[in-house]
């Protein structure tokens, strides 16, 4: 196996973004049993993260809780970092979400990220279910990210009353925004968060985003420098086709289960365009492809964290695709 040619000055850290996808219609129980398989064998393999993600209504997928199951994963784990990716705070009151990742933060000191999002999570009727007039409650989006901040850092009140997020951990939980625009840009600028860019869901390259992240990044107190993750979706194996070949079928999925389901609006986005097998939205290739494709990512984005999705055709070849990932960046120090 050659060595890419590829200089770096910090060792990359990878992280995983589980969608907990119920592949070839598996049960919802086997899905969250592979959660757990997963995270068990990146903390194995040196993955410095762990996030999943919220989403309602979905039939092919099986995460609807983060906090639910980050719980659960970690009196698995002992030290792989455990995150949301997203919580999607606009359905929620800013003292729950607190309190919950608190609670989370207090159980697994210094492990626990809370990552937020602007999504609705679902399709229209399961939104309208969840938390009403979805539009309404984005439009208050920046109200819950102050009061969310202001509760994080002890120094929230309500009608001049002081009120705390309980427990209050001896480590203080690490935060972050994740998007695909400006607009979440510019929210995790102003009230210092980290960024997500959601490379795989989206058709940008993600330079304007970081951009105005970076420009405008104000110091909080739980984070006085600014820091960038990307989001990219992966299929990697020994050999180049297989990995395409699976890309495919992922995708051919991926349409079928959109038109027996057109009212999920906002449904896994992670399998390729099938003319973009190997575009940055998602890579496809062997390990040494998929590196350099990467390292191309986070040159552009200026940054040595990476989150990878990977749906895989079934489970085995889901988490074999992440070890050669992890065995690659290990053989070459990457």
């Amino acid at each position: 196996m050659r060595r890419l040619d590829i200089r770096v000055s910090h060792p990359t850290h990878l992280g995983v973004l589980d969608l907990v996808p119920r592949l070839n219609g598996v049960s919802a129980e086997h899905a969250l049993q592979q959660a757990v398989t997963l995270a068990q064998h990146a903390e194995e393999w040196g993955y410095l993260r762990y996030w999943t993600s919220e989403h309602h209504d979905m039939e092919e997928l099986a995460s609807a809780s983060p906090e639910v199951l980050l719980a659960h994963v970690g009196a698995r784990t002992s030290s792989i970092r455990l995150g949301s990716g997203a919580v999607l705070l606009p359905h929620y009151s800013a003292l729950k979400v607190a309190e919950s990742f608190r609670l989370l933060a207090s159980l697994y000191p210094g492990r626990v990220e809370l990552g937020l999002g602007r999504a609705p999570g679902g399709g229209p009727h399961a939104t309208m279910a969840l938390s009403g007039n979805y539009l309404q409650h984005v439009s208050k989006l920046p109200d819950k990210l102050e009061a969310l901040t202001a509760l994080l850092e002890d120094r929230y009140t309500y009608e001049e009353h002081e009120v705390q997020a309980r427990p209050v951990p001896e480590h203080p939980l690490s935060v972050w925004m994740l998007g695909t625009n400006v607009k979440s840009a510019e929210f995790a600028a102003r009230f210092g968060m980290g960024y997500v860019f959601g490379q795989f869901m989206s058709e940008a390259d993600g330079t304007e985003a970081v951009r105005r992240y970076r420009e405008g990044f104000v110091p909080s107190v739980h984070r006085t420098e600014q820091e960038v993750m990307v989001a990219v979706s992966v299929l990697c194996a020994e050999d180049e086709e297989q990995a395409r070949s699976w890309s495919r079928q992922m995708e051919e999925r991926r349409r079928a289960s959109r038109a027996g389901n057109s009212s999920q609006i906002n449904s896994d986005r992670s399998t390729p365009n099938s003319d973009a097998e190997s575009s940055e939205r998602h890579i496809a290739g062997t390990p040494e492809q998929v590196w350099e494709q990467m390292h191309r990512v986070s040159e552009r984005l200026g940054t040595d964290q990476l989150l990878i999705v990977t749906a895989g055709p079934d489970y085995e070849r889901r988490l074999e695709s992440y070890k050669l990932l992890a065995e690659y960046q290990k053989r070459f120090n990457l």
